[in-house]
């Protein structure tokens, strides 16, 4: 299926350079963002209490997060979940020292949020339907399976490419995938989003959705180079770019459209879920067509890798 057929090969490989200068620039500001910044890690790595709590009328934000913090909870994080009328309430545990004697402390501080709110809206009483505690050695267990998680995916990524393809393609993909990454981040570093589990999983979920692209590109100039051998490797790569564009149009459009709904409908549980998505899908399509195609080409991609030499029948000897 495709909407537009071009006729004419796009020379993208003639602005490779270009292409690879913006992405430099980018790359290094989104590291920079990392190391000035940092990120700005929820309860889940930290360790903390997360409270989810609803009112029979939908309250005002502001006005409960000036009250706890007025209440010497300074570092509170007040959001929306679900409805207008759930909240969904972060508070770290400063004092939570091992695993065993972090949870009754998190008890008490549940207990005297509730006894804040409620003496703060006896009109609208708030009601407790969830509290999660999380430890500090837990945080820093799933800081580590994240980052495990991660090389566990992109060395994954390299094996499979290697095996279908070539060892050129394998490492231009992982470059243009971990680039994807690191913006992604970077991005969270620069407005200081909450970086949490959902976003690990959409960071991992970008991974694998990047590499797809890439595929189905190198997929069409592995084809071209075995069909059309009057071609240059650059030309070979400018058909097949220029060949996969409608694909890339339906099948990114149609991927972000269902992101862009979780975005406006999905409430605060989703949003910066969709948030990574929605950046990684933009930058995901760049970074496999205009990063990927250019590195293999550098890295010296060419048609005796694909196409075997016939070999020349020996004459019978009679």
């Amino acid at each position: 299926m495709e909407f537009f057929h071009i006729r004419k090969d796009i020379p993208f490989m003639r602005h490779a350079l270009k292409f690879n200068i913006i992405s430099v620039v980018t790359f290094i500001l989104a590291v920079a963002f990392i190391a000035l910044r940092g990120l700005n890690l929820s309860v889940e790595f930290t360790g903390g209490t997360l409270l989810e709590i609803s009112y029979p009328q939908p309250p005002n934000i502001d006005a409960i997060h000036t009250t706890l913090a007025e209440q010497q909870f300074p570092e509170v994080q007040v959001q929306r979940f679900g409805t207008a009328s759930q909240l969904l309430i972060r508070l770290p545990n400063h004092d939570a020292g091992a695993e065993g004697s972090s949870t009754p402390d998190a008890h008490q501080l549940s207990q005297r949020v509730m006894d804040v709110l409620n003496a703060a809206s006896p009109d609208n009483p708030p009601t407790l339907n969830r509290a999660e505690f999380v430890g500090s050695q837990v945080g820093k267990e799933f800081a580590s399976d994240g980052a495990m998680a991660l090389l566990v995916v992109v060395i994954g990524i390299v094996l499979y490419l290697a095996m279908r393809f070539e060892w050129r393609f394998a490492i231009a993909a992982i470059i243009a995938n971990l680039h994807d990454v690191i913006i992604i981040v970077g991005f969270f570093a620069f407005f200081q989003w909450e970086f949490s589990l959902p976003v690990l999983a959409a960071v991992l979920a970008v991974l694998g959705y990047s590499v797809n692209e890439s595929v189905v590109v190198f997929d069409r100039v592995r084809e071209t180079f075995r069909r059309q051998r009057h071609l240059t490797p650059e030309q070979v790569i400018n058909h097949a770019i220029t060949s996969t564009i409608s694909r890339t149009i339906i099948t990114h459009g149609s991927t972000q459209v269902m992101v862009l709904s979780m975005l406006i409908f999905g409430g605060e549980a989703l949003h910066y879920f969709a948030v990574a998505l929605t950046i990684g899908i933009c930058f995901g399509i760049y970074s496999s067509v205009l990063v990927a195609s250019p590195i293999a080409l550098w890295l010296g991609v060419s048609r005796a890798q694909f196409v075997q030499p016939k070999k020349e029948k020996e004459e019978a000897v009679v």
